[in-house]
């Protein structure tokens, strides 16, 4: 991206103090190292009375502050951009699409221009099957924005697809659907599969998805207290198999209560026939991609953009029932990790909505490298600093099994 040098001159004069005090810096060391001394970082910083490693951090956030808010005036030009925290701006904007108008929200924000950010997702409540609305969730975790996340069985609330918050597996990917995973330094988008299995001194079990509502009969399924109280019932030929504290306790065809320190396995007969002998059990839960330093999973689908094309995988990812004309909520990153969440409000005169090209085409326009759709229509909800921003036909939005979220820590 081009950067206007008179927006830089703005910040001439901060950038005219740190280079004197360098400079003031590098004469005292060349000084002393003329007459044979041998200085250490710590020697710097008790000469100068600044930390060097605290010095560089502070100019880096400097720097990256004003590349931000340089990108931020330029990609924006004529939208009403609103700072919510230092690093995070909410942007607003109407665009036309057949000469007809979409509102649309935005929220870009920078981690590398303030550190106490902390991106997550969010659960409704400490069981999966459970709803509420996105300023209770919000108000509740103390989240200064949040959306709407990815799908969920309308019913329960559980959610359909892979979910992960700090370290912990809550649900399984279906049908390898698209995911972002959120690590420490930045983001990661591919289409998630599970490697699950349950081994026991007996041999193994294939484990088909974990806290998932049952698609096939054949499928083996584990149900951990997250789940809530109780399994689900069990299929056709199925039985249930309940283990605690690593060893089997019950093995029944009924529903069974999902004990604290275990989970309990569903599937066919025949499968867990060959197990239930078995007198240690552990449960080896594993994702394609293996990110290994990832701390949290959200779903949606599909992909909008990739690797800066884009991308709109409907069909692999058998998502054909969300095309057409809708609201719309998407998230991705661009190439230097700022995150963009966005909501398009849709079915009424003042705004049309979007199709998923649309959306792509946007997404990419806005920067992203990677971008994936999240649950839209009805459930579509922005949320910033303590009210919703965007018009949901349902005032405040519908209850949600999950949302994404943006809080700051000190």
């Amino acid at each position: 991206m081009v950067i206007a040098m008179d927006t830089i001159l703005v910040q001439r004069p901060q950038f005219e103090k740190a280079a004197t005090s360098a400079a003031g810096i590098g004469i005292a060391i060349c000084l002393l190292l003329s007459q044979n001394t041998i200085l250490s970082a710590g020697d710097i910083g008790n000469m100068t009375g600044i930390s060097p490693t605290l010095n560089y951090v502070q100019e880096q956030q400097q720097h990256d502050e004003v590349l931000f808010e340089s990108e931020i005036s330029q990609k924006y030009i004529g939208s009403q951009v609103t700072e919510i925290e230092k690093g995070v701006k909410h942007v607003r904007m109407i665009k036309f699409y057949k000469n007809k108008p979409v509102r649309i929200n935005i929220v870009e924000l920078s981690q590398g221009v303030n550190q106490n950010l902390v991106v997550e997702p969010s659960i409704a409540s400490d069981k999966l099957a459970s709803r509420k609305k996105i300023t209770n969730i919000a108000q509740r975790d103390g989240a200064i924005v949040a959306i709407n996340g990815g799908y969920f069985k309308p019913q329960t609330g559980v959610p359909l697809g892979t979910l992960m918050i700090n370290k912990k597996v809550y649900t399984g990917p279906v049908y390898d659907r698209v995911a972002m995973g959120i690590f420490d330094n930045g983001f990661d988008m591919a289409r998630v599969q599970l490697k699950a299995e349950v081994k026991t001194n007996l041999g193994g079990v294939k484990i088909d998805n974990v806290n998932q509502p049952r698609m096939l009969s054949v499928h083996t399924i584990v149900y951990t207290p997250d789940w809530g109280e109780y399994s689900p019932p069990s299929p056709k030929y199925g039985m249930q198999l309940v283990v605690s504290n690593g060893k089997p306790v019950r093995y029944s065809y009924g529903q069974n209560k999902i004990p604290d320190d275990g989970y309990v396995i569903v599937g066919p007969k025949k499968n867990l026939d060959r197990i239930a002998g078995a007198r240690r059990f552990k449960l080896d839960l594993k994702l394609n991609p293996e990110w290994t330093d990832v701390k949290h999973i959200i779903s949606g689908g599909p992909y909008l953009v990739k690797n800066g094309d884009v991308y709109v995988d409907m069909t692999a990812q058998k998502l054909g029932s969300v095309g057409g004309r809708n609201p719309r909520t998407a998230i991705g990153y661009t190439k230097d990790n700022h995150l963009i969440m966005l909501t398009a409000d849709g079915r009424e005169g003042a705004s049309i909505g979007l199709t998923l090209i649309e959306l792509a085409e946007l997404m990419k326009e806005l920067g992203c490298v990677n971008a994936m759709n999240l649950d839209g229509g009805g459930s579509t909800v922005m949320y910033v600093n303590g009210k919703v921003v965007n018009k949901p036909a349902v005032q405040g939005g519908i209850p949600l099994s999950h949302t994404l979220q943006v809080r700051k820590i000190s």
